[in-house]
């Protein structure tokens, strides 16, 4: 098999990967099947996310963090959250880009529509709130869904920019998005890089 380079890498987002049974069981003290087996005991497939979540920090002490990733983990297992699902039903899906441009040229990408255009052609895209350095968020599609997006400097002239886009229909949307995203953070490096 050839060996891929950072380029080909680059060319495709990211999958979320569950964490492995090694980690968890390091974490936990139980690899990812025995704590499916668990919940499914105690009734979880009828349960709320925060009743699953409780029910793993409350009575079996596991810690914060590690009791939110194995609730998710059971309910994308046993199909009680699609892809890109959040725990409170809504769909999203996000992506990060760190660009070799000072945090004022990265922001004013966004919230300049004639420069915005350049990178993100044809999109009905209307601000709602804009900090001036720091964040945005917008409506989409004539607010068929939410744009949130923050900005953080990553040292001199670098900033990395984070999307979420918000309030999608369904799993097919949110993945659709997250290409369509990280597409757009191509286009956007291209544009500002240079």
């Amino acid at each position: 098999m050839a060996k891929l380079d950072r380029g080909d890498a680059m060319k495709k987002p990211r999958e979320g990967k569950r964490t492995s049974d090694e980690v968890l069981v390091a974490r936990t003290g139980k690899p990812w099947a025995e704590w499916f087996q668990i919940l499914d005991n105690a009734g979880a497939k009828k349960w709320t996310h925060k009743e699953i979540f409780a029910h793993l920090y409350e009575r079996l002490k596991v810690p914060g963090w590690w009791s939110q990733m194995v609730a998710v983990g059971y309910e994308h297992e046993r199909g009680l959250r699609g892809k890109f699902q959040k725990c409170d039903g809504e769909f999203s899906s996000g992506a990060s880009r760190t660009l070799n441009v000072p945090m004022a040229k990265a922001y004013d990408a966004w919230v300049n529509e004639k420069r915005r255009t350049r990178w993100l052609p044809g999109v009905e895209m209307e601000i709602t709130t804009a900090t001036p350095g720091r964040s945005i968020r917008a409506k989409w599609d004539g607010g068929k869904s939410r744009l949130s997006v923050n900005f953080y400097g990553k040292g001199p002239g670098k900033t990395q920019v984070v999307a979420d886009h918000m309030k999608l229909a369904s799993s097919k949307e949110a993945a659709k998005m997250k290409a369509y995203w990280f597409e757009a953070f191509e286009r956007m490096q291209k544009a500002f890089e240079g």
